[in-house]
């Protein structure tokens, strides 16, 4: 059966919504990074009783912004402190650790979950020391900042989709904080449809001086974390080394910030995380769960990972002063702006493409929970970003007459009723939205 196609206008996917994103505050911005510094050190081994110094004092005020805008919005929000005991080798003594989290319910589909976090943990030199002021203004108080001020925001709002908030502890002790949660997403069965992770995200100017206040960073990885050696196999033969749920999200995100021109543009980075480091997306990549990290466009390395000092005239030291306020509201905006959406559209299809030895084109996907409709895309096996939307259809399959699949890659996403549309899920091996079969 040829797919009946839908004759309406082709939505954005915020054509239809509100603009939350428009409430962001820089001056709150700012005011909760002074605050998370003003807790001196916010280091995992730093005091967890002190109700003025340490990272405790530092997850309890946390705990208790988002308990007021959970008060604003009529207890819209649910307060849980994951924990766990840590020990390794970034945590020499046995060490409590607890994530701070705020889980917005949806209205329709409360089990499909995006994620948005920042670690609130911090660290200078010696990553064991945990008595030296280790301000953590970037690093990553603009992340805990960030996402203290996307909770205020959105909870003024109903989505059909969860929306969790997180303040992860131990991310500099090998992110542990970022295990957890995804941990406990796991344990409670969450469809996790993405993770936003901001990590250094409040400076635009780099210790050569360099500035670039236009764009931000998204990373994303490739082949997927979670691949087993049989998946690996079928990608070789079929593609997807570049169409991982992650990198689709990218992808998607990049397009989505074209669009704002009170905003700024992606710079997308196809690495999982930047050369020789890592950042809390990766935990949930390891599980198979769709995650991006956004980070500046250019970094500051004198002011992070520093002790506070002065040497040969050049000043040492993740402080308030360093930081671009605008810029951070900037980076808070898209982040907004993404989660209002993913909140309101449907999961993305799993599709599946059948085309070998033929002069035609098979597309079949199963239907998702919210989706009115459903969009085919293609582009050139080449190509960077998805060129090409073929059609709409409510319909969960798709004949193309005179396609030949080997010169293309497909994908479908998923439109809700209102027009929300998800980001596309590519017609390859592990294109789905989900982690894979255990073998």
């Amino acid at each position: 059966m040829r797919p009946v196609l839908i004759l309406l206008p082709l939505l954005g996917s915020t054509a239809a919504l509100a603009a939350p994103e428009d409430a962001i505050s820089e001056a709150r911005l700012r005011a909760d990074v002074e605050k998370l510094v003003s807790f001196g050190t916010r280091h995992t081994f730093s005091s967890q009783s002190d109700p003025k110094r340490g990272i405790g004092a530092a997850r309890k005020w946390a705990e208790a912004e988002f308990r007021k805008t959970s008060a604003a919005c009529g207890g819209c929000l649910e307060i849980v402190l994951p924990e766990t005991v840590v020990n390794g080798d970034r945590v020499p003594v046995p060490t409590r650790l607890v994530d701070v989290v705020a889980i917005q319910r949806g209205t329709e589909r409360p089990n499909e979950v995006v994620i948005v976090q920042g670690h609130i943990d911090s660290r200078v030199s010696d990553v064991l020391d945990a008595t030296k002021d280790a301000p953590g203004a970037n690093d990553d108080g603009s992340g805990t900042a960030l996402v203290i001020e996307a909770a205020r925001v959105l909870s003024r709002e109903k989505f059909p989709t969860t929306i969790v908030y997180a303040a992860l502890s131990g991310e500099e002790q090998g992110l542990l904080g970022g295990k957890l949660l995804a941990d406990y997403a796991a344990q409670q069965g969450w469809t996790v449809k993405a993770v936003l992770n901001n990590d250094i995200v409040g400076g635009s100017t780099g210790s050569d001086g360099y500035k670039d206040d236009a764009h931000v960073r998204v990373l994303s990885e490739g082949p997927r974390a979670d691949a087993t050696d049989a998946l690996r196999a079928q990608m070789r033969r079929y593609g997807g080394e570049n169409d991982s749920p992650s990198r689709n999200i990218s992808r998607w995100v990049a397009k989505l910030a074209d669009k704002d021109g009170a905003g700024l543009a992606v710079r997308q980075i196809w690495r999982a995380d930047r050369l020789g480091r890592g950042g809390d997306q990766l935990p949930f990549s390891d599980k198979g769960y769709p995650a991006i990290r956004f980070t500046v466009a250019v970094e500051d390395y004198e002011h992070q990972h520093q002790d506070l000092r002065t040497e040969a005239g050049v000043k040492f030291g993740d402080t308030v002063d360093e930081m671009d306020f605008p810029y951070l509201a900037k980076v808070t905006r898209l982040n907004v702006r993404a989660l209002a959406s993913l909140a309101r559209t449907p999961l993305p299809p799993a599709p599946v493409v059948k085309g070998a030895v033929q002069p035609s084109t098979d597309i079949e996907w199963q239907p998702v929970p919210g989706a009115a409709r459903y969009a085919l895309w293609q582009r050139r096996t080449d190509a960077a970003m998805w060129e090409t939307r073929l059609l709409e259809t409510n319909e969960t399959k798709a004949n193309l007459p005179g396609v030949r699949a080997d010169d293309w890659l497909f994908g479908v996403s998923a439109v809700a009723a209102d027009g929300s549309e998800s980001p596309i899920a590519s017609a390859v091996p592990g294109g789905q939205f989900s982690p894979l079969p255990k073998p």
